[in-house]
């Protein structure tokens, strides 16, 4: 006896035969007479997609359908090829946007070129497309900006990572040369005989009522953007100041009293030169918060 079960969706159907191991069936002639599959597509019909588009669905299709497995083989490495080959043109297409064309620089490295490839040719996504393009064109332009280890690392990032890394950059301070960057997460003055008891002696920032949690402190320490560690500048002289960039435009702090220090999270130098494919976003809110919340010890200005 044999038992069809139609689901939902007039493509796929399951067949169960004695107690063989169900396989679903794709009916590829039924799709342009269905309703249009809608935008939230159930786990397995997006499964089913991927296994599709990967040519992967071979185990899933009737076995007088099926055509030979060595064959099936060598369409998926020739569908992958040509898959990687249209990321990596699509890459580099992007990436001449963002290059000078009267521009002399110096000459580029091939085998940085080969490893960029290799770790690029995966990547479909048109959002980290772009990003790998502006790293690709940062080291065209400037040879040495970024390293093969730092490749290595962004690979491994997810969208949601980069977006996070995005998020912690707005809220982030810099050197001119973007080189050394921090998030600022408090201040204090040392204790003396004279401030001891000063409940003000003392300033946290909240880096959560900005959407920087301490989970996500630790995911960008985990993909070794940031020093989860939080560290802290030497004890400053009055009228000490220390000269930073916050959203393009130039921010100098000043300490009020002697003795002040400054609390940080820092980013790694993977981090730093990561940070440089993030369009100057700062956090006006966090800005304004910085400057009430360390009022006590430091006056800070912009421009």
């Amino acid at each position: 006896m044999k038992e069809n079960i139609k689901t939902t969706s007039s493509a796929v159907a399951t067949s169960i035969e004695g107690n063989k191991k169900p396989i679903i069936v794709i009916d590829e002639s039924s799709g342009a007479h269905g309703n249009k599959r809608s935008a939230a597509a159930s786990s397995q019909m997006q499964l089913l997609g991927l296994a599709k588009k990967f040519v992967l669905d071979g185990g899933l299709i009737s076995a007088d359908k099926q055509i030979p497995i060595e064959d099936r083989s060598h369409k998926r490495a020739r569908i992958s090829a040509l898959r990687k080959q249209h990321n990596l043109e699509i890459i580099i297409q992007m990436s001449l946007g963002y290059c000078s064309s009267d521009e002399v620089t110096d000459k580029a490295d091939p085998d940085w070129f080969t490893t960029f490839t290799q770790l690029a040719e995966d990547v479909s996504n048109k959002t980290m497309q772009d990003l790998w393009a502006k790293i690709l064109a940062g080291e065209i332009s400037q040879p040495g900006s970024f390293s093969t280890k730092t490749l290595k690392i962004f690979r491994e990032m997810s969208i949601t990572d980069a977006k996070l890394l995005a998020k912690a950059c707005s809220l982030a301070v810099s050197d001119h040369a973007k080189r050394n960057i921090r998030i600022i997460s408090g201040a204090y003055q040392m204790p003396s005989l004279f401030n001891f008891f000063n409940k003000q002696r003392e300033q946290n920032i909240p880096l959560s009522q900005f959407s920087l949690s301490y989970a996500d402190l630790l995911v960008l320490a985990d993909n070794h953007l940031l020093f989860v560690q939080e560290t802290e500048s030497s004890p400053m002289d009055k009228l000490e100041a220390l000269h930073f960039t916050f959203n393009g435009s130039p921010l100098t702090l000043s300490a009020k009293k002697a003795n002040c220090v400054l609390q940080f999270y820092k980013f790694t130098p993977i981090g730093a030169e990561l940070a440089r494919l993030i369009s100057d976003s700062g956090n006006s809110d966090y800005l304004q918060h910085l400057k009430s919340a360390l009022s006590e010890n430091f006056s800070i200005v912009e421009g």
